[in-house]
């Protein structure tokens, strides 16, 4: 659950006393879990319809399109990371441990693959996978699993290789650990926790792992701190270095979600001092709101860069649903350099 946007410790005060009711009448989703079709329906099949009258631009990127994924299959549902495949696919894993891959629906039919993403007999706790990174060259993953603070690599064909329970990441909160991870390309990684221990932080904990966490490499602590009322839902490296952190946060009044871009450079990363970014762009009406919680970053000949975002719709139908949004950040030299606009 993301927190109130209205301004300051006073906001989080407000949450205090009104998160259970705003959670109740925002997103029912949380306590009430909408019926999707037949627990055995495994019908491979993802409708994508595009939404109409979109904004043209939404901060610095273009809007290429946003899509209402729906489908009966029963893995369907509540995504919380993404990554784009060499195959060019999309690769989404939800908090309830499932998966499905699926071509963009841009490019054509979506054939879609739904299954487990972890096996289904495993403790419960470990099904909350709320955070996915992939190294390109070996094609390993990366699992965040808030519940237990931990974290799982598995190997190209999504078989598990190790995890490792941080100890640097058992203080943070049970509901909102590992929200965020990012495989960096020179092998490091940064971790974030969607909130702090103390509702009243204005920020919250970050770890950054000189190399593979699961192979017992201890972290550097930080801070991080993002827009007020913002919390990190996840990250993904752009080819100069940065990174994009997709937020989100809950409004109280009026009631609703909201979301933002967070452009942030790992060099500038200290231990124990907060991690700031600069806010480009923020995604509300006019724009289709909604719980985003996966990203991806694809970059484009010519050095435009793609980015991909599915919201998680907590599997109800009230108000929230799985949307699939298309941004382009375009590269206004037009040179192949292979690096962010600036």
């Amino acid at each position: 659950m993301g927190a109130s946007a209205v301004g300051g410790t006073r906001a989080r005060r407000w949450r205090l006393l009104l998160l259970l009711a705003v959670a109740a009448a925002l997103t029912p989703g949380t306590w009430i879990k909408t019926p999707r079709g037949e627990l055995t329906d495994n019908r491979q099949i993802l409708a994508a319809e595009r939404l109409p009258e979109l904004p043209r631009k939404v901060g610095v990127f273009e809007v290429g399109g946003v899509w209402r994924l729906q489908s009966p299959n029963r893995h369907f549902g509540g995504y919380s990371a993404l990554l784009m495949l060499d195959s060019g696919r999309l690769l989404a894993v939800s908090d309830s441990g499932r998966r499905v891959e699926f071509t963009p629906p841009d490019e054509g039919p979506t054939r879609p693959q739904f299954n487990f993403f972890v096996r289904p007999t495993a403790e419960k706790l470990l099904h909350d996978a709320e955070s996915l990174t992939r190294d390109p060259a070996s094609g390993q993953l990366w699992a965040g699993y808030e519940q237990k603070a931990r974290i799982e690599r598995l190997d190209d064909q999504l078989r598990p290789t190790g995890a490792v329970s941080p100890p640097e990441m058992r203080g943070w909160p049970s509901n909102a650990g590992a929200e965020a991870m990012v495989h960096l390309a020179d092998g490091r990684f940064v971790v974030l926790a969607e909130s702090d221990p103390d509702w009243l932080a204005d920020d919250r904990p970050g770890l950054l792992f000189p190399s593979d966490p699961v192979a017992g490499s201890t972290p550097l602590a930080f801070r991080f701190a993002g827009p007020d009322g913002y919390e990190p839902t996840d990250m993904a490296q752009l080819p100069d270095g940065r990174v994009l952190i997709l937020l989100r946060a809950i409004d109280l009044l009026p009631p609703r979600i909201a979301g933002k871009l967070l452009l942030a450079d790992p060099a500038k990363i200290r231990p124990g001092e907060p991690w700031r970014g600069e806010a480009i762009a923020t995604l509300e009406d006019p724009f289709p709101p909604d719980n985003y919680e996966g990203i991806a970053i694809v970059p484009s000949p010519g050095g435009d860069l793609v980015i991909w975002l599915i919201s998680d719709d907590n599997r109800s139908a009230y108000l929230q649903q799985t949307l699939l949004a298309k941004l382009v950040w375009r590269n206004e030299k037009g040179a192949r350099t292979g690096r962010a606009p600036r």
